[in-house]
């Protein structure tokens, strides 16, 4: 599935997606075609809702966008420079403070390598072996933020939503399938990651 970095609603149906000038332009639009159009835009990959000041001529509107509303947030990897000095800089080593408590740098202190390249290894791991639960939760919440906005009053949207955070993929499709088809197809693009291959355990579903 191919990232949608925004995209924009008129009621029930999709007018954009893609880079935030696009979608704000196209969305602009609308409004200026029917005043009384009801646009929602969405940040493509959370389901965030995006405000965006439309008075005024479409270069007013492009005008007031966030300059950085299309760059990747900033990590720990990218925020700051890497350290120029002893060590290995290019490796990106930053130095902080960790607090532990004596037994933990005693058991530190017993690692190869020493308390730094333990505690990077513990933290390694602890980020692979979360990245799977991480990836299904954002699926769920970025679902349920779109499908809240856009499908509350659709058949089977309190089942749907069951569904999602019970992992039940096609029981998810079956009952959205009478959902405007916009609506559903962005839904099914958000929820696919929030989907696993773990059996699902039907009573979960009547909860």
């Amino acid at each position: 599935m191919e990232a949608v970095t925004y995209i924009a609603f008129e009621g029930d149906r999709c007018i954009a997606s893609g880079d935030l000038r696009d979608v704000a332009s196209a969305a602009k639009a609308a409004l200026d075609r029917r005043k009384e159009a009801s646009v929602l835009v969405f940040d493509g990959k959370t389901s965030g809702p995006v405000d965006i000041d439309f008075r005024g001529s479409i270069g007013e509107v492009l005008a007031r966008l966030p300059e950085v509303a299309d760059a990747p947030a900033a990590t720990d990897d990218t925020a700051r420079p890497a350290p120029r000095g002893p060590g290995r800089p290019k490796l990106g080593v930053v130095a902080r403070e960790v607090t532990l408590l004596p037994r933990h740098w005693e058991w530190l202190a017993r690692q190869s390598g020493g308390a730094s390249v333990a505690l990077r290894k513990l933290i390694d791991e602890a980020r692979r072996t979360g990245e799977g639960r991480d990836r299904v939760r954002e699926g769920q919440e970025a679902a349920y933020r779109f499908v809240s906005a856009m499908a509350g009053n659709n058949a089977n949207y309190e089942d749907a939503i069951r569904a999602l955070f019970a992992g039940a993929a096609a029981r998810f499709e079956d009952l959205t399938a009478e959902w405007p088809a916009d609506v559903r197809s962005h839904a099914l693009k958000l929820a696919k990651q929030a989907f696993d291959r773990e059996p699902v355990d039907p009573a979960a579903l009547s909860r």
